[in-house]
């Protein structure tokens, strides 16, 4: 058994070609690329590309394992230069019936083991989307429906930054997400908390006692992949031993969750469209303080406290330990050719991030930037609650 780093949610913008695939993404973000960029900076070891359903993307794979330096795995997933691991993903909309009778939508990630079952799941997600060629297209089906077609393809499902105040369960569709699954709830076995929550605000709610909890970067840039990630504990890398790390078995499992402070997401608290402020009182509000509109974007934080079934968090034992993590880029002062720096010297992020000391750092950007690195790698920098889709602050 040795420990890896994951990050099972990261998109493709445009296909070699430079056919639009995840139109907010960057063109850069191609499969090739994103393979390259966690093996040679980043160092992550498993990656789940969530926009493989595409026909223009399973061209550029096909491709790409033509040329010699990857091949599929026998128990599920490319192998890229024997380094990285990639997971074959599709990121799906689903229709549900939301709060109040309320039409709502929700993402959720599935991933397959081999090229062949993501080709079969991409022509019969076709009947279902009006273009499969585009990421996250909405679908006719909701989840409880959208389970069966990834399981008949020998696939997984886990539902998306669970709280996000858009195109999630516990955002806009449900406060149970029993309630979506019903008797199919036991084959959800991990869920994704999303960049505005975390282990703690996650376990006031008893139905995800039993699930684990997954955190990944929904990365639409190359520099934002890893910016939250897993540590797994596995005896390989390939999609089979993942699965296993998912469910806690046999001495597989997820180690650490690394992820920002929640208040650094984006949808942290609830924030005012009409006067633009982020609301960051005690309790939950739909009225804004400040100007009285009801135009407010309810935030993470305040659909957790209306939702939450337990009158304080509590882990089971099982649960590991949630690590907030500072990207690099997300530090004050410490700029892309900083990083440049760092990273020719120090091979990747996650190098920088976990193994070098303050003395290391410091010896290749000098004290003030070394500062500020350990400052928010020990979690003393302090941080400005994000909302209403603007990101907070390190001040």
């Amino acid at each position: 058994m040795y420990e890896i780093f994951a990050d099972l949610h990261v998109h493709i913008g445009r296909s070699e070609s430079g056919k639009p695939i995840k139109i907010t993404a960057a063109r850069s973000l191609n499969f090739a690329n994103i393979a390259k960029e966690c093996e040679s900076r980043k160092g992550i070891q498993v990656v789940g590309i969530i926009d493989c359903a595409s026909p223009y993307v399973i061209q550029d794979i096909e491709n790409f394992l033509k040329n010699g330096e990857a091949y599929e795995l026998e128990d599920g997933g490319i192998i890229y230069k024997d380094k990285v691991c990639i997971l074959l993903g599709s990121e799906v909309e689903t229709s549900e019936k939301g709060r109040n009778g309320k039409c709502g939508s929700a993402h959720n990630v599935c991933f397959f083991p081999y090229l062949k079952d993501i080709k079969e799941f991409s022509k019969e997600m076709s009947k279902h989307i009006k273009n499969i060629t585009l990421s996250t297209q909405r679908s006719d089906i909701s989840g409880y429906e959208l389970i069966d077609i990834v399981e008949k393809y020998n696939g997984i499902l886990i539902p998306a930054h669970v709280f996000t105040p858009h195109k999630s369960y516990y955002g806009n569709c449900t406060d149970r997400l029993q309630e979506i699954f019903k008797e199919k709830y036991n084959k959800i076995f991990a869920i994704e908390l999303g960049l505005s929550s975390d282990t703690n605000l996650a376990d006031t709610i008893s139905e995800l006692e039993n699930k684990t909890f997954v955190t990944n970067s929904d990365a639409h840039s190359l520099p934002k992949i890893a910016r939250e990630y897993n540590k797994m504990q596995v005896e390989n890398i390939s999609f089979k031993e993942v699965v296993k790390a998912l469910k806690n078995e046999e001495g597989r499992k997820v180690v650490a969750n690394y992820g920002l402070d929640p208040k650094l997401g984006k949808y942290h608290r609830t924030y005012c469209d009409n006067c633009q402020k982020t609301i960051e009182t005690k309790q939950p509000v739909q009225i804004c303080p400040y100007c009285q509109s009801d135009k407010v974007t309810f935030g993470v934080f305040d659909r957790i406290e209306l939702i939450k079934d337990k009158p304080e968090s509590k882990s089971p034992k099982n649960r590991p330990q949630y690590i907030y993590q500072v990207p690099l880029g997300f530090i004050p002062g410490v700029g892309g050719k900083t990083i440049e720096k760092l990273i020719d010297t120090f091979d990747t992020e996650m190098n920088i991030l976990h193994k070098l000391s303050k003395d290391d750092i410091e010896a290749i950007v000098g004290e003030k930037i070394a500062n500020k690195i350990e400052e928010a790698r020990t979690g003393k920098s302090r941080v400005h609650a994000g909302g209403g889709g603007v990101y907070g602050k390190i001040e």
